[in-house]
């Protein structure tokens, strides 16, 4: 057995090297940090993560030509109830390992550079490494049941990752709502998980799979359960209504940003994959992701174009690209869905590391203060060019490709999201063309008069990353994943081209173009209003459910206090007040009182008779 042979079949190893980085990293509390400085927590969550790549590499290399492994760890046995743990050890878990802790280096060692000031090292690289090891065991792990415990402890870390510069009242407040908004998708999450058990009899995805193909469930119940399992992902991949808390959870160090947007996001995506079978059971569930899906994709874009803070105008990006992984799947396309995964997560965490060599010198993230930095930032430019290039439908990059898959399969029995998706596109090409253009064309202002390049560690990923955004298509190639140039849609892939241009030139006339006064306002006033405040929903938010559980709170504890503790203290003060009477009626013989029993006993009887 060789070397790769033993990785490859040692790959659930994968999690526990950025577990022990984690573990490592509670060794810096304040005493120590105060000698030896924050530094040190952070190279070894990098040195973890390297080596959890390096195993990913190596053993993708020898899975190839081999079928999936199965393990399994017993963690529970109890009358009936055993919970074991399965393990696929596969070419594409090992390959989302990968892309995961290849990630999470680049994002570790941005952070290196970006928060060089910052003495919370060892609390924010140990919650980098929690989110690394959650989601490497949640692509490895093969049970429904344990993916929810994991997708729980993943929640938990956005929270404490929100809420790291915790002495600041938005954070503080961006974190509590972001933990909150995806309870609500969580907890009918695990009322789908409990409930799907009794019916198919299993919770690991193989299985489940299995029983899809052979059930003869009742279509109620199905569509019910199915929807149930919908509403987990549709909070962690921020779908309407559930998007709220992705906005909120921009107030996070952009380190964590990166990885949060390019992985965490869609680990809702990757649920929703293993669990089609399932829902193609339902086809109005399917049919529900389609409606979901799109209104996320079309309302984020058109969110995005109104937004001024350069991390919310991604932000809403990211939720119209996780609406397209929506229709994907509810048209039972999982390898289109796998593939926008890809190329998504790749783009996004690009855009986010070039926009954060920005503001990092700049002190805004306010795109009307910035504007000429393309002399004196020309890498960070270029990095924001090849992630737009990537994220958007520009051939020949991944974006180009996995939009392409998905068309082609929609192109003959879904030709209305075929043009649902030429619109996304269009409109994301003009968001992040306008990005751009507010942040490296014009003339300088005066928060960007004095903005160089950055220190090597954040522009170095940076580059890494443009570098790997830029191959993909090879890659892809090498591996077979792309069609011959005789077999494509040409009618899709023009479109598709023609989109992407139409968005990029419409965005370049406006916004570098003399002719329209500037700052660029909408030709309606409450057209504008309403695309900025992203169609009111949270204000809507506030107005219907937050005022519902307030009133209802306040209801509860009024009867919680007036008439349950009432009663209670009530029957207190009645026996307070017999004990004092009856203190002075006592005289210690015993045949009074038993004679006042026999009367009272006698008293009920006659009552009763």
């Amino acid at each position: 057995m060789n070397f790769s042979q033993i990785l490859f079949e040692s790959a659930w190893l994968i999690p526990c090297y950025p577990l022990v980085g984690a573990i490592t990293s509670v060794i810096w509390f304040p005493a120590i940090t105060r000698l030896s400085g924050p530094r040190p927590s952070g190279y070894v969550n990098a040195i973890t993560t390297l080596l959890a790549f390096l195993h990913g590499v190596i053993a993708l290399s020898a899975s190839w030509s081999q079928p999936p492994l199965q393990l399994s760890f017993k963690w529970l046995q109890v009358a009936d109830l055993n919970l074991t743990c399965p393990i696929e050890i596969s070419s594409l878990t090992i390959a989302a390992t990968v892309l995961i802790t290849g990630l999470n280096f680049l994002a570790q060692f941005y952070a290196i550079g970006y928060m060089e000031m910052d003495w919370g090292w060892a609390r924010f690289f140990a919650l980098l490494a929690l989110f690394e090891a959650g989601m490497c065991a949640l692509v490895l792990c093969n049970s429904l049941f344990f993916s929810y415990i994991i997708l729980e402890i993943l929640t938990l870390g956005t929270y404490l990752l929100v809420g790291l510069w915790f002495n600041q009242p938005l954070v503080v407040t961006g974190a509590r709502d972001a933990f909150l908004t995806k309870r609500v998708g969580d907890l009918v999450l695990l009322m789908g998980v409990v409930a799907l058990l009794p019916l198919a009899g299993t919770w690991d995805f193989d299985q489940l799979a299995l029983w899809a193909q052979n059930s003869n469930v009742d279509p109620n119940v199905i569509t019910l359960v199915s929807l149930a399992l919908i509403a987990g992902p549709m909070g962690k991949c921020a779908q309407f209504p559930l998007h709220l808390w992705l906005d909120e959870a921009m107030e996070a160090p952009l380190p964590s940003t990166i990885l949060r947007a390019s992985v965490v996001v869609p680990a809702g995506a990757w649920i929703l994959i293993k669990l089609e079978p399932i829902l193609s059971l339902s086809s109005f569930a399917m049919s529900f992701m389609v409606v979901i899906g799109s209104i996320s994709a079309v309302g984020g874009a058109l969110i995005a174009m109104a937004q001024i803070d350069v991390k919310r105008a991604l932000s809403y990006l990211v939720s119209s690209y996780m609406g397209l992984i929506f229709i994907a799947v509810g048209t039972a396309q999982v390898e289109s869905g796998l593939l926008l995964i890809l190329t998504y997560a790749v783009a996004i965490a690009l855009l986010f590391m070039s926009v954060g060599t920005v503001f990092w010198n700049s002190i805004t993230q306010n795109l009307t203060q910035l504007s000429g930095l393309w002399s004196r930032r020309p890498m960070s430019g270029l990095a924001f060019l090849a992630g737009a290039a990537g994220l958007c439908a520009f051939p020949p990059l991944g974006g180009f490709w996995a939009l392409l898959k998905l068309c082609n399969g929609l192109w003959s029995d879904n030709p209305v999201l075929v043009g649902l998706v030429l619109i996304v596109n269009g409109l994301t090409a003009f968001s992040l063309t306008r990005v751009f253009c507010l942040i490296f064309g014009g003339n300088p202002k005066e928060m960007a008069q004095r903005s160089p390049e950055v220190n090597q560690f954040m522009m170095l990923p940076a580059m890494t990353l443009m570098g790997f955004v830029l191959h993909l298509p090879l890659i892809l190639q090498s591996l077979d994943f792309l069609p011959q140039w005789v077999n494509l849609n040409k009618d899709v892939a023009l479109l598709l081209i023609w989109s992407t241009i139409f968005g990029i030139s419409i965005s370049s006339v406006i916004y570098l173009g003399k002719s329209i006064p500037k700052p660029v306002q909408f030709p309606l006033k409450g057209l504008q209003d309403l695309l900025a405040n992203d169609f009111y929903t949270p204000k809507i938010y506030r107005q219907t459910v937050v005022f519902t559980v307030a009133v209802i709170s306040q209801i509860a504890f009024w009867i919680d206090r007036y008439i349950f503790d009432g009663l209670g203290n009530l029957f207190g003060l009645l026996t307070i007040f017999s004990g004092e009477v009856l203190k002075y009626s006592t005289f210690g013989k015993t045949q009074a009182y038993l004679l006042t029993t026999v009367i009272g006993i006698a008293v009920i009887l006659a009552m009763n008779i």
